[in-house]
């Protein structure tokens, strides 16, 4: 049974930081690329970053660029998602995905091929 599982979030002031984790079980997850959505409370989820299976490309919604940066340890089945300079709009439950097909992590950008889902973690910045 495929597995994910966030961690990380909470209640933090306007420019703090956090750091998702997001650990993955059941599946061989180095093969696949993965990512983050979020979703504020009255809209819809919204795609975050994305990381292809070696870590070495990239992707990230403009809103989060330069402040959120995402990472794995392919070794833990563990991905991350370092938040720098944290604003209130960035209050959402924050969840982890993973492909279900080999790729770049673009599918998961446009949202065309996310095969599994964690259950959230709530991130709460307060201004």
């Amino acid at each position: 049974q495929v597995q994910l599982v966030e961690s990380g979030g909470g209640l933090v002031q306007a420019g703090d930081s956090l750091r998702l984790s997001c650990a993955g079980s059941g599946r061989t997850f180095d093969n696949y690329a993965m990512g983050w959505f979020r979703q504020a409370p009255g809209k819809e989820r919204e795609f975050v970053s994305a990381i292809n299976w070696s870590g070495s490309i990239t992707y990230y919604t403009d809103a989060v660029k330069g402040r959120f940066t995402i990472t794995r340890d392919n070794a833990k089945n563990t991905m991350y998602l370092q938040m720098n300079s944290l604003k209130p709009e960035d209050t959402a439950i924050y969840y982890c995905c993973s492909a279900g097909r080999y790729g770049t992590g673009s599918q998961i950008r446009d949202n065309e091929d996310v095969a599994y889902w964690g259950k959230g973690t709530l991130v709460t910045v307060a201004s």
